[in-house]
């Protein structure tokens, strides 16, 4: 569409947040054992960026604040269910099914990665948890399992994220991957919400 007007919402520490998690979670998701030393530091990565995106969501700009996307799982659900029926309206930051996605995946992201260091703290004798972890190895197989279901579960909810934004893209006629490139979306039409 030529001749939109567009504005900037994903300001650029989310975007540099955003790309860097996916390689970071990709890297240790499948280095797992074979590649322990890489996929340690991945782990670390994912465990510093989900801090950082944390606190920016109490301190960053508009859309990056959490008080500008997170609803109840009421409302993302019945805003699914409008997408399903062709009657969503168009967000122009988070809207609140995507809301409760990311707060379900910061949350998963954060035991993962606090159950990965518990588990090399138990096996490996490492890690800021090693002393904590010491004389626990009973806990190693539980927390390895628990680590693995959880890593596990959220590759299935990235799916469902991926398929997510590609039917709000089709919704709403609007690039959302792009959007999370340069950080701009088209500027808010009638009916739009710019919460």
């Amino acid at each position: 569409m030529t001749g939109d007007q567009y504005v900037r919402v994903w300001d650029p520490l989310v975007r540099v947040f955003h790309w860097t998690l996916v390689v970071a979670f990709t890297i240790a998701y499948l280095t797992e054992d074979d590649l322990l030393a890489l996929h340690v530091w991945a782990g670390y990565t994912v465990l510093g960026l989900v801090v950082f995106r944390i606190l920016w969501g109490f301190v960053g700009p508009r859309y990056a604040r959490f008080s500008s996307f997170v609803t109840s799982p009421g409302t993302a659900l019945a805003y699914a269910r409008d997408v399903l029926r062709g009657t969503a309206r168009r967000y122009l930051g988070h809207n609140p099914a995507g809301g409760l996605m990311i707060v379900i995946l910061l949350v998963l992201l954060l035991l993962i990665s606090l159950t990965g260091l518990a588990v090399y703290g138990a096996e490996e004798h490492a890690g800021p948890l090693a002393g904590f972890m010491a004389g626990r190895e009973h806990w190693e197989d539980f927390l390895e399992e628990t680590h693995e279901v959880l890593s596990n579960l959220t590759v299935l909810l990235v799916f469902v994220h991926i398929a997510g934004v590609l039917v709000e893209s089709v919704v709403h006629r609007e690039n959302l991957v792009r959007a999370m490139i340069d950080g701009r979306k088209r500027a808010p039409g009638e009916g739009d919400i710019t919460r």
